[in-house]
């Protein structure tokens, strides 16, 4: 399988925008293989430094996650105002307390407005945005969480720092 959706600008994006590798997982933060991915992903992009930027698209599992909309929309809304990865990380960081309380909270420490984040969320602002990424984590055969792409192509192996650094590194030696 391949990522049906290229990265593009619209992406939340980290890391080196120029680099030869790209790593895009399609995540739900109340999912515990993604909080467990998390910490991995972390150390895979120090590992890599330059030669790889890392791209987070939603793909909330709500029937199983109740949060896990709710989150997402959290997120969009921190990176409509240029804290998205402040607030990714503060959901996994917290992903046993997730809920409105941890949201406001969140949003307070990063600067950004409890009360137009609740608005937001209530209203549904950013769930068109979300339910883009899921599309997009559809089409390109995406059916459960973390899924990660390397340079397009869906990393079937398993996501520990040893097989997903090896997959990487192996990319890498191709071009």
């Amino acid at each position: 399988m391949s990522l049906r959706v290229p990265v593009s600008a619209q992406d939340h994006i980290e890391g080196n925008p120029d680099a030869e590798c790209t790593l895009v997982e399609y995540g739900d933060y109340e999912c515990p293989h993604c909080g467990h991915a998390y910490p991995i992903v972390k150390r895979i992009q120090k590992h890599f430094g330059k030669r790889l930027r890392f791209v987070f698209r939603n793909f909330p599992l709500a029937e199983i996650h109740p949060h896990a909309e709710s989150a997402a929309q959290s997120a969009e809304y921190a990176g409509a105002h240029g804290k998205f990865w402040e607030m990714h990380d503060g959901l996994f960081g917290n992903q046993e307390q997730l809920g409105g309380g941890l949201y406001l909270k969140l949003a307070q420490q990063f600067g950004l407005s409890p009360e137009e984040l609740r608005e937001a969320v209530e209203k549904r602002v950013y769930l068109e945005r979300v339910k883009a990424d899921f599309s997009g984590g559809v089409r390109s055969g995406v059916n459960g969480t973390p899924t990660f792409f390397i340079n397009g192509k869906r990393h079937d192996g398993s996501f520990e720092y040893k097989e997903l650094a090896a997959a990487i590194e192996e990319e890498l030696a191709r071009d």
